[in-house]
């Protein structure tokens, strides 16, 4: 193929989307229908890993030059930007990678963002890609801020960055755009007005927004055949049903102009398919130990903190009434994680490739999965798995959350609620037995999907703690990447709670190239690819 459909991809985060469709139909010897022409994103982390990743696409399929693996290593510094953008020899490719990847801000820096996008576009066909930011949309924000007696939803500017999408659309005219966002949108409502109704009505006719005439469009959901009766739920896209391991579920809205709508059928809608478990995609990663914080981090003080809840913690058990789980199990489950501290590896990860690891970081993955997570050189790669430090407290609730998880494999609730974890282990959190966060720790199960990969993760993990008891520790960077589904060789930029957010807030590239393959089946049938 010679001639690719540009992508805009605007809001780009980590740049989930975009690697979905610059991923779809690529290979050796071929390339992908879809070029990413100009990504936009103003986090200045997020951007330092759109760059290294438009980087490594400067490159044919699996041809990244040794040097791109060196850094993976940590051997060219902490920073692409020591040693491997300044090395001459890839001038030409760090130049289109810094081309492309743009740090810039929509709605404050239009002038500069509208003339980068005429350079990358050049008035070919064009697809829009993004989604704006979320927190002014989100159920647990506005949870929040329900409690702010100042807060005025019209003054937010947050709730009105969509229009610069509208913007972008009626500049630059897309065959097609699609457009991600958190469920609260649908019900979000500003002088008694929902959202989701204005925000529809704008994307038919993104022109009309500005006062203007232009392209119109109409707006599929790509899980529900199209119909003119459409409801707003129609639009969520829950992501378990179609391959990716976590229940994740986003709003997300395919525009195609009017004159093309006529081709999309209920035949290219997304397939079915059910979402790997947990073990399958995370559970081959090498085995860490978590840190200890606020006291000497050495390999003994960990076993005898988490071994600590022997004590009271484990007389107290047995005092459990709840119908979830067996407090004979539970207590077993305890014991037996204790006796297996000391088969977990005096190791807490690093964030550069680890070097000394010589077991597969693939059993139990189907071949698909394989192919997609795996480096197309064929070299192993385990980047930004480092575990954090908890403190003492939080890991003997850890290891009691992920021993329940063990001993409640018939129950429909895999996790402790606040009234069953005994008084010994009990935080001094006044929230704690308040009903408002009843999942304070939440442990991913094994043989599950994960639960939502979100961008709070990256405040403390309890939500997010491993199903290995013996491990005692939340998810790394890269588990949490792995259920997100961005492959191995995907490096995120900045320091680590940089990257727990940027992984949070992508949308699963894995589900993306889905979605890219279905955009391809409507250019095929407009013959414009």
């Amino acid at each position: 193929m010679t001639n690719q459909i540009k992508i805009i991809d605007l809001f780009s985060g980590p740049g989930g989307l975009g690697e979905g469709f610059s991923s779809f139909g690529s290979g050796p010897g071929t390339k992908s229908p879809f070029k990413i022409a100009i990504s936009i994103e103003k986090e200045k982390s997020a951007h330092a890993t759109l760059t290294l990743r438009a980087f490594y696409r400067q490159f044919p399929h699996g041809e990244a030059p040794v040097e791109y693996y060196d850094f993976l290593k940590g051997k060219l510094g902490k920073t692409p930007e020591e040693k491997l953008y300044s090395d001459q020899r890839f001038a030409t490719q760090t130049r289109a990678a810094k081309k492309e990847a743009r740090c810039l801000t929509l709605g404050e820096q239009n002038a500069e963002i509208y003339k980068a996008i005429d350079d990358a576009i050049k008035g070919d066909p064009c697809i829009v890609i993004g989604g704006p930011p979320c927190q002014a949309y989100s159920l647990v924000g506005r949870a929040r801020r329900s409690g702010e007696p100042d807060y005025i939803a019209e003054e937010d500017n947050r709730n009105f960055l969509y229009q610069e999408y509208l913007k972008i659309l009626a500049r630059y005219k897309p065959v097609a755009f699609v457009m991600e966002n958190v469920k609260g949108m649908l019900s979000a409502e500003i002088d008694g007005t929902r959202i989701f109704d204005q925000i529809l009505k704008d994307l038919h006719d993104p022109c009309g927004f500005s006062g203007k005439r232009g392209e119109k469009y109409r707006v599929f959901s790509m899980v529900t055949p199209p119909s003119n009766d459409l409801q707003p739920s129609d639009y969520i896209i829950r992501s378990e049903n179609y391959g990716i391991p976590q229940a994740r579920h986003r709003v997300i809205l395919l525009g195609i102009q009017e004159k093309y709508a006529g081709l999309f059928t209920e035949d290219m809608m997304l397939k079915k398919k059910s979402g790997p478990d947990l073990s399958s995609i995370i559970g081959s990663l090498p085995r860490l130990r978590s840190g200890l914080s606020k006291e000497n981090d050495t390999y003994d003080n960990w076993i005898d903190a988490i071994a600590s809840l022997r004590g009271d913690a484990v007389k107290e058990i047995s005092k459990i009434k709840t119908s979830e789980v067996n407090t004979g199990s539970l207590t077993r489950s305890i014991e037996s994680a204790i006796k297996r501290l000391k088969e977990t590896p005096d190791y807490r990860g690093d964030n550069f490739s680890l070097l000394n690891y010589s077991g597969s970081i693939f059993d139990g993955m189907s071949k698909s999965l394989i192919k997609w997570y795996k480096d197309p050189s064929g070299k192993s790669l385990v980047c930004n798995h480092e575990t954090r430090g908890h403190i003492r407290d939080d890991l003997r609730r850890y290891l009691f959350a992920s021993a329940w998880a063990e001993a409640a494999k018939s129950s429909e609730r895999s996790f402790p609620r606040p009234d069953d974890y005994p008084k010994a282990l009990w935080p001094k959190h006044k929230n704690f037995h308040s009903g408002v966060f009843s999942d304070r720790f939440r442990v991913q199960v094994n043989d599950r999907y994960a639960t939502t990969v979100t961008s709070h993760i990256s405040k403390d993990g309890h939500y997010f703690i491993h199903y290995d008891p013996s491990q005692c520790r939340s998810l790394t960077v890269r588990e949490a990447a792995r259920i997100q589904t961005f492959p191995d060789n995907y490096f995120f930029v900045g320091n680590r709670t940089q990257q727990y957010v940027q992984v949070g807030n992508a949308v699963p590239p894995l589900l993306a190239e889905k979605i890219a393959e279905l955009v391809n089946k409507i250019m095929k049938a407009a013959s414009i690819i």
